[in-house]
């Protein structure tokens, strides 16, 4: 997404919006207004006594006692419409600012159109008192020291006239800016607009300005999401969530372009909370890296997902996504740091998972985290690809320890793609990445744990039957030779076990819809193949024999 064309969209969502909102509307009210008026006027006119009174002679005679009249109880409707307009405005944000978040009034009254909208009424205001007070009626009736502000009443009738006209537009105005949507899409388009910023003649103070801007755009989005699960409100949480992947997405490939002072953490931004905690090693690093805004909208994920592991669990699968959405565009740039930064949060939502034994949330984490590695395998990064597997494979023996077996044989698929992957894009990592993932299991400590190893098994089983299809009998090899040492009944087990797989299709709803033993036909076939290899004695059913008591 290029800069030009991203103020060029916005530009072209604020016309069709103020046309939508004020143009159509005041436009309508005004065309029945004015029919209604010439209509009366015209039956008034062919009245007998009003016979020959040409239409425009009606509004050229005033006398000071008409023009008082008239300004008498303008200027109290005038100051009447601002009134409601104020409380109506007032009640509508406050309540929106109670919802979502307490900056929407900040954004509210620092809005251009509301000011100008405000403005107009007041000055309406002003002006008919004025021109009120200017109207001078001759003593005795007399005209020689009368005054009528002629224009100044027609010009006040103008005013009038449009101040009721905008009430209703204004009032859908309001209730559009206060609108979830539409405060997310603002605080988002704010962030961009200020991280954007092409390098210039700016102060030090002006790039600061800029940075806590951004820095406040994100913060805003965070409060917002956290408000939406508060109160269950999943679309709202699940937009605010897209809304902040989507800023840093959006400022990602631009980096190269902007000021380098934009990277520095000094003055107002290094006084923010999730930076004044930190060391000046940890601070130091994230400016040279060039990664304080990626750190800083994951940190707002990552407060987020802390809420949704147990007000709104489907918010996980959207907050890893976006995550990835992130790490994505910073591949793409070539942003080995931004990357590093992601990586770090995805394991720290692992972490949060495993410490919840939230085995949902962790197998989500899993699937968006695979996906990423995925990414790197076809971008050619295969040194990161390697440190997320040994990643993984910390996760999958923690999960064994703590007994989560589901998480664990997880792990163990994921890595067998991982693995299916790397061989496809002739990764140089290949090698490597297949060692770490026959380390994964170790023998089991306790009976309940048996289960997780045999899945870790049957997902190298399945990788073996992936490299024998494509003729690699040596890589195929080495899993044997790692699994060789298997107890007989285990092995046995798990040749059954994968045969007898036999549709892809899950029986239950799941982020992934597939089996993880399922393994397509003609490769299927290979799975004897691959144990034959095994001593026949090994691998044939134990002989029960019968005893009979005489």
């Amino acid at each position: 997404m290029r800069l030009g064309l991203t103020t060029a969209g916005a530009e072209g969502e604020r016309r069709r919006g103020a046309a939508r909102i004020w143009l159509r509307p005041m436009t309508y009210l005004l065309g029945v207004s004015m029919a209604a008026l010439a209509v009366v006027y015209l039956l008034d006119l062919a009245r007998h006594e009003n016979a020959g009174l040409p239409f425009w002679e009606v509004f050229a005679r005033m006398s000071p006692g008409d023009a008082e009249h008239i300004m008498g109880g303008i200027g109290e409707v005038i100051a009447a419409i601002l009134g409601i307009v104020i409380t109506v405005a007032s009640i509508i944000v406050q309540l929106a600012a109670n919802r979502y978040t307490p900056r929407i009034t900040e954004m509210f009254f620092r809005d251009r159109t509301n000011m100008l909208v405000m403005g107009f009424f007041v000055v309406s205001a002003v002006f008919s008192l004025w021109i009120n007070f200017s109207i001078r009626v001759g003593g005795d009736g007399s005209t020689e020291r009368a005054f009528v502000p002629y224009y100044g009443v027609l010009v006040t009738m103008g005013l009038l006239t449009a101040s009721l006209l905008m009430m209703a537009p204004y009032f859908g105005y309001v209730f559009d800016f206060v609108e979830p949507d539409n405060v997310v899409r603002r605080i988002k388009r704010s962030g961009v607009e200020q991280a954007l910023r092409p390098a210039g003649g700016e102060s030090d103070d002006a790039v600061d300005e800029r940075r806590v801007t951004a820095l406040s755009s994100l913060e805003q989005l965070a409060d917002v999401a956290l408000n939406a699960i508060d109160q269950k409100d999943k679309g709202i949480a699940s937009k605010t969530v897209d809304s902040l992947s989507e800023l840093v997405v959006a400022y990602l490939p631009h980096k190269g372009k902007l000021d380098p002072r934009w990277f520095q953490i000094r003055d107002r931004l290094a006084r923010d909370t999730d930076f004044v905690s930190m060391n000046a090693e940890a601070l130091g690093k994230l400016s040279t890296t060039r990664t304080w805004l990626e750190y800083k909208a994951l940190r707002q994920f990552l407060m987020v997902y802390r809420e949704a592991l147990t007000a709104m669990p489907d918010l996980i699968t959207r907050i890893a996504i976006d995550t990835r959405y992130i790490g994505q565009t910073a591949i793409a740039a070539g942003d080995r740091a931004a990357v590093a930064v992601v990586v770090k949060f995805f394991n720290t939502y692992m972490r949060r998972a495993l410490n919840a034994k939230d085995i949902a949330a962790a197998y989500n984490n899993l699937n968006q985290y695979r996906y990423l590695a995925e990414e790197l395998l076809r971008a050619g990064w295969g040194d990161q690809v390697l440190e997320i597997a040994r990643y993984f494979k910390y996760y999958a023996q923690t999960a064994h320890a703590m007994g989560l077996a589901f998480l664990t044989e997880t792990v163990a698929f994921d890595l067998c793609v991982l693995n299916e992957r790397a061989y496809d894009v002739h990764a140089p990592a290949r090698d490597e990445l297949l060692r770490i993932f026959l380390e994964v299991d170790k023998e089991a400590e306790l009976d309940h744990q048996e289960p997780s190893l045999r899945g870790v098994r049957k997902a190298q089983v399945k990788l073996a039957t992936y490299y024998l299809q494509r003729g690699e009998e040596a890589l195929a090899r080495k899993i044997y030779r790692d699994m060789r040492d298997e107890r007989p009944d285990r092995l046995r087990s798990i040749r059954a076990e994968l045969v007898a797989v036999t549709s892809n299709e899950f029986w239950e709803i799941n982020d992934r819809g597939a089996v993880f033993e399922y393994i397509e036909p003609e490769r299927r076939q290979l799975i004897h193949r691959f144990f034959e290899w095994f001593p026949a004695t090994t691998m044939r059913e134990p002989i029960r024999e019968e005893h009979t008591q005489e």
